[in-house]
């Protein structure tokens, strides 16, 4: 079968999986273009609110396709990169189903969504100085800001790997789920479900606003971010429909 980065819409959400069993789902040029397709795809599909990315197993994702990192210059590294930004960049909700060995840039898709969920298999290592390879793709960015600068560095300079439950005591992880691999789709799925259920721009816009609030210090400044999508919920027939619902419940008693 040929490597793909496999897309399914339903329920309201995109599940993309990385389909490459022969390479444990390594990253090539062609697949990076293929899951930033995918991920506009569903920013597009006004039925889908979240996305939740995986691998196909046993892997997540082994890497970079090591023949395109090997002959990749200034651009085709910019181009791997394109497969993972577009989950960093994403507009909807993100979810990693982490369920094997997320290594190199395969780390950097896990770290890139917004939320993870990690298997008993799964593993994050970042190995890119056991190649003799600088790392790249904003992981040292992300991996200090998610588990701070001391798990970072035992991660990147002493090639410390974490498994699944060390993940979730670092904060890469949100939990651990027992069993299979279908086990932690629906965990992914059972996590989205909210969102599935919000309102979608009220969702963009929240999502927008943790983007705009994480790097500011002061709490009024936050506060001026959040005001504006605020009243535009407040404004929207949605509110008002889930409101008076929420009137009609508590008339009629328990």
């Amino acid at each position: 079968m040929t490597d793909s980065i496999v897309s399914e819409h339903a329920g309201g959400v995109a599940l993309l999986t990385v389909d490459a069993p022969g390479s444990r789902n390594a990253l090539t040029l062609a697949l990076s273009s293929q899951l930033a397709d995918a991920v506009a795809a569903a920013e597009r599909d006004e039925s889908v609110h979240a996305v939740v990315v995986t691998g196909t197993p046993p892997a997540f994702c082994a890497g970079a396709d090591l023949s395109a990192l090997g002959a990749a210059d200034e651009a085709g590294l910019r181009a791997i990169y394109e497969g993972f930004l577009s989950v960093a960049r994403c507009t909807l909700p993100t979810i990693a189903a982490v369920g094997g060995a997320a290594v190199g840039a395969g780390l950097n898709l896990a770290l890139a969504a917004d939320v993870r969920l990690a298997g008993p298999r799964a593993k994050f290592v970042a190995r890119f100085l056991d190649l003799g390879l600088h790392p790249g793709g904003g992981m040292t960015w992300m991996t200090q800001r998610l588990a701070g600068p001391q798990q970072a560095a035992a991660m990147t300079l002493f090639g410390q790997p974490l498994d699944a439950e060390a993940a979730a005591r670092a904060g890469l992880a949100l939990r651990v789920v027992d069993g299979g691999h279908d086990d932690l789709l629906a965990a992914a799925r059972e996590l989205a479900a909210p969102a599935v259920a919000a309102p979608r721009e009220a969702l963009l816009a929240t999502k927008r606003s943790l983007r705009a609030t994480a790097s500011l210090a002061a709490h009024a400044d936050a506060v001026d971010v959040e005001i504006e999508p605020q009243l535009a919920s407040l404004a929207s027939p949605e509110f008002a429909e889930r409101l008076a619902a929420m009137r009609a419940r508590i008339r009629s008693g328990p």
